[in-house]
């Protein structure tokens, strides 16, 4: 069962990420506004796309955290075997996804902090960043 909904969530999730699959969505709902004035603009007209889009947002926001959580998984993975395999590493930041928000904060300001008082001349990564976005 695993296999057959990775199988199909990720085919699905693939074609609804394509260009095409946003023409089709756009022809669609110009063809339900052009039907409008046929059908008076009715209660059922309206009904037709709102039934339509509620069905198809509920079932791609389960393929999409599908898709999400995999890839997440398997980027995980792929650092924590970096991290295993890089002498200079350091091994105890393996799993720390696992962590809590307020935990994992606390790992990246040491970093930072650490990473400054290494090279007293240079600035935390995040002062960085925002200088250069200012340059902008």
């Amino acid at each position: 069962m695993n296999k057959l909904f990775t199988k199909i969530a990720g085919r699905i999730a693939a074609l609804a990420g394509k260009p095409m699959t946003f023409v089709l969505a756009l022809i669609t709902v110009i063809l339900w506004a052009v039907t409008g004035p046929l059908f008076a603009f009715s209660e059922v007209w309206q009904l037709v796309i709102n039934t339509g889009t509620t069905i198809v947002t509920f079932l791609m926001v389960f393929l999409v955290q599908n898709t999400q959580n995999r890839d997440a998984s398997a980027m995980q993975a792929k650092l924590d075997e970096l991290l295993r395999a890089v002498v200079e590493a350091r091994e105890q930041f393996i799993g720390i996804e696992h962590l809590t928000d307020v935990e994992i904060e606390k790992i990246r300001d040491e970093l930072e902090r650490q990473c400054s008082t290494q090279d007293e001349t240079r600035a935390p990564s995040h002062q960085s960043v925002a200088r250069l976005l200012q340059r902008h």
